[in-house]
């Protein structure tokens, strides 16, 4: 076997994940020269060749291969090829990296994250739709030696074995993040969000605002993944303070009155409230008010401002990031903030 067919050997690209493919071309090679089976003074394969033999396009093989001279792994000689550039390589820090879903906030936790952690880290990131079938299968099959398992559990429907699979991580090896599981035994990190104090202390730092209006109504719809104690939280406050109250689960039937107060968790349902206001002619922040889950920056221009509560997903994801750097077990509550703007 030549040294291009022994590299190319070492290289996979996981259909499944959602790690961008030159980076899974990237991590592949460094974990390959970790474990010794490719070694300094290997010729690497030309552009050309990896892209032939592993079907990626041209760009894909080429721009992992900058992304490794950027890092200082490789280097190159016009007319000879790329090759290792030191003997001696660091410890590569090899991450799974499962999150329930995509959104806007999901990447500032994955983009903090990953600048937490530096160059020196080969992140392997899946997404499983909030399936609990689809996160027992893919965790069951990650057999590789990762170095940590970063998970955040949640799900529309099952998942209540969720610990049993989790569970089966070494504990020294496991960062639970945004929401801490129960029945997860042993000690390991987690960074996560405190569901029903976050909602309780937000609208009670909005009580002035909030006392102008008559009923405050949670748009909780059903099958998602958000957790109970958003509820619970929600009806401690109004129970404390009076507020008339209510948990919908359909925005689209709930009438719509003026004095309401709207609390939603679903950019969906915040859409279609939006639209209905439209509609009759309401003014957020007069006839209604509106309060959304998860801080984006077009929710400071939509509506002349929402009004948001949100956790810090930037200081989640460096959190995460210094778990793994500084091998902690801590349990770190994410700061939780509120925005007051024009829709209260």
């Amino acid at each position: 076997m030549n040294n291009a067919d022994a590299i190319l050997q070492s290289i996979k690209i996981d259909s499944f994940s959602a790690t961008p493919k030159y980076l899974q071309l990237s991590n592949s090679i460094l974990t390959g020269i970790e474990n010794g089976l490719i070694k300094p003074g290997q010729l690497f394969p030309s552009i050309n060749e990896l892209s032939f033999e592993l079907e990626v396009s041209r760009d894909t093989a080429e721009k992992s291969y900058r992304h490794l001279k950027q890092v200082g792994v490789l280097n190159s000689v016009p007319g000879k090829g790329y090759f290792i550039k030191n003997k001696e390589m660091p410890a590569v820090i090899k991450i799974c990296l499962l999150f329930n879903k995509l959104s806007t906030h999901k990447k500032l936790i994955y983009d903090a994250f990953s600048e937490g952690l530096g160059t020196n880290a080969a992140i392997d990131f899946y997404i499983y739709n909030n399936d609990y079938s689809l996160f027992k299968k893919l965790l069951e099959s990650k057999k590789e030696t990762y170095s940590h398992y970063v998970i955040i559990p949640h799900f529309t429907e099952g998942g209540d074995n969720a610990h049993e699979v989790i569970n089966a991580i070494p504990k020294d090896k496991l960062i639970l993040l945004d929401k801490k599981l129960d029945k997860v035994d042993g000690e390991y990190a987690a960074v996560y969000e405190n569901f029903s104090e976050d909602i309780f202390n937000a609208l009670e730092k909005a009580k002035d605002r909030l006392n102008k209006y008559k009923t405050l109504k949670l748009v909780f719809p059903k099958h998602n993944y958000y957790p109970i104690e958003i509820i619970e939280g929600f009806k401690q406050f109004c129970n404390k303070y009076s507020f008339p109250s209510k948990v919908i689960d359909n925005i689209e039937k709930e009438e719509i009155l003026e004095g309401d107060v709207y609390i939603n968790l679903v950019e969906d349902d915040l859409v279609t409230l939006i639209e209905r206001l439209i509609s009759l002619k309401f003014k957020a922040g007069k006839h209604v008010g509106i309060i959304s889950y998860n801080e984006v920056p077009i929710k400071k221009i939509i509506l002349e401002g929402i009004t948001t509560i949100s956790t810090d997903f930037k200081a989640m994801g460096s959190l995460a990031a210094k778990c793994i750097l500084h091998k902690s077990k801590d349990h770190i509550e994410v700061p939780f903030n509120l925005v007051l703007r024009n829709s209260l």
